[in-house]
């Protein structure tokens, strides 16, 4: 007889050395936001579509497992984002996100209306679809079709990009990895809005309410096959270098 027993993720987080991903990007990212605090290296085996975080194709699993496992690996930290949202002066949710944090409408067709402040210094007010607030990984994704830079993972940056601004001169910033983002919207916002972490949790928000984003103290541990190129991946996934 066998017995077989399923551990909830958080614990086998927490009794793990090192977290093998089966699937997507998509899969690697909620495996990050649950397990983010228990800080266990991550590797990514792609089933998905994309593939920029998990990058062991399946046909190479055994190879490069062996390669993992026997320390010869390309290692790197990822930055995470910490948010919370505030009403009326308590806190109504909080989560981490490896890509993106975005404010953006839940249903009809309405422009948001919010303040950003960074650090402390007003920056703007502004109606918007909504605001993109992204890691470098991110930078990749959301944010880059709504116009964003593409960000080297290894730099200390968040980028603010926001999605189709009524004001055209309102371009997406980038600021520093340690730089403390408020989001506020309006009193007189009438639009219904939603924040989303990666995409995957989304939270109703209203009028008045408080976004505070910060970087996670503690960086995602990701680990990649020997031979990884950041490059690579981008001429593959995004078809540069491609002839007409």
């Amino acid at each position: 007889m066998s017995i077989q027993k399923t551990l909830p993720r958080a614990e086998l987080a927490e009794r793990s050395e090192l977290i093998i991903v089966v699937g997507g990007d998509g899969t690697l990212l909620e495996t990050a936001r649950t397990v983010a605090e228990y800080r266990r290296p991550m590797l990514g085996i792609n089933m998905g579509r994309l593939g920029f975080l998990t990058d062991v194709s399946p046909d190479e699993i055994s190879e490069q497992l062996d390669h993992v496992l026997s320390g010869n690996y390309y290692d790197e930290r990822r930055a995470m984002l910490y948010a919370s949202i505030s009403r009326e002066g308590k806190t109504i949710a909080e989560s981490y996100a490896l890509n993106d944090v975005v404010l953006h409408v839940r249903d009809a067709v309405r422009m948001i209306e919010f303040d950003t402040t960074i650090n402390g210094q007003f920056v703007h007010q502004q109606r918007a679809d909504g605001l993109v607030v992204s890691t470098p990984t991110g930078s990749t994704a959301y944010a880059l079709s709504s116009g964003g830079p593409i960000v080297h993972p290894e730099l200390d940056a968040v980028l603010l990009v926001p999605i189709c601004p009524h004001t055209l001169s309102n371009r997406p910033i980038v600021v520093s990895g340690d730089s403390e983002i408020v989001v506020r919207l309006t009193p007189t916002n009438r639009a219904q809005a939603q924040l989303s972490y990666d995409g995957q949790w989304n939270i109703d928000l209203e009028a008045e309410d408080i976004i505070t984003i910060q970087k996670r103290t503690h960086a995602l541990h990701l680990i990649h096959p020997p031979g990884y190129d950041y490059y690579e991946i981008l001429r593959k996934k995004l078809h540069w270098s491609e002839l007409p």
